[in-house]
């Protein structure tokens, strides 16, 4: 199990959804406080259409949402969104922007950002699958967890759409199952955590040895 974590002060959260999508990640949006130390990478299945979904995203939340950009710098503070008929990847520092074969019938698709996220970022991603249908997310989130990052799923009982939720417990020893209601206090936590534990090592790499308070 890779448990790197990349010497930054932030998290990389990693968030999928197709069926149901828009009014999950609103809802988790709007109540997740603007001082979470994460950058946000999202994907919902849109396909090649046109979409205000960064504009729905920016009006329910404090912090700003807007399309993925090839080449962009990764920033904490912000919501990044695949753009349509784009599959978006991370890799350290920036951002880039593919039109790869379509994966789970969708393209943007939500196992490349995750996959991509896990090599690249090891224990500090947090993987997170919403409502949706079929199965996508589920082959990424087993690499988030087996690359040592959080692993987060909606309940199903929860979702509109079941499947998607329901694959990911199915394959996944997910590390927390729960509501939406639930799930910015958690991801604002275990974001604090990744962050915390990211200064330690940068603060053990330039010292030589632990940091004392």
């Amino acid at each position: 199990m890779d448990q790197k974590v990349e010497p930054r002060d932030f998290a990389i959260v990693v968030i999928g959804a197709s069926y149901g999508g828009v009014e999950a990640m609103q809802k988790l949006f709007a109540n997740l406080p603007s001082t979470i130390p994460a950058a946000i990478f999202t994907v919902l299945h849109i396909g090649p259409h046109a979409s205000q979904f960064p504009d729905l995203l920016s009006d329910c939340s404090d912090l700003p949402a807007r399309y993925a950009r090839h080449g962009e710098p990764v920033r904490a503070g912000n919501i990044y969104v695949a753009p349509p008929d784009h599959h978006l990847l991370v890799r350290r520092r920036y951002m880039v922007l593919s039109r790869g074969p379509r994966e789970n019938w969708a393209r943007p698709a939500i196992d490349p950002l995750f996959r991509s996220a896990a090599k690249t970022y090891g224990a500090g991603v947090v993987g997170i699958v919403l409502t949706g249908r079929l199965n996508d997310g589920t082959a990424g989130l087993y690499e988030v967890k087996r690359h040592g990052g959080i692993t987060i799923v909606q309940d199903p009982s929860d979702a509109l759409c079941t499947a998607m939720p329901a694959s990911a417990l199915r394959h996944v020893a997910v590390d927390h199952c729960i509501p939406l209601a639930g799930m910015p206090r958690i991801l604002f936590q275990v974001c604090k955590d990744i962050a915390s534990r990211s200064k330690d090592l940068r603060d053990v790499a330039r010292t030589g040895g632990p940091s004392h308070a």
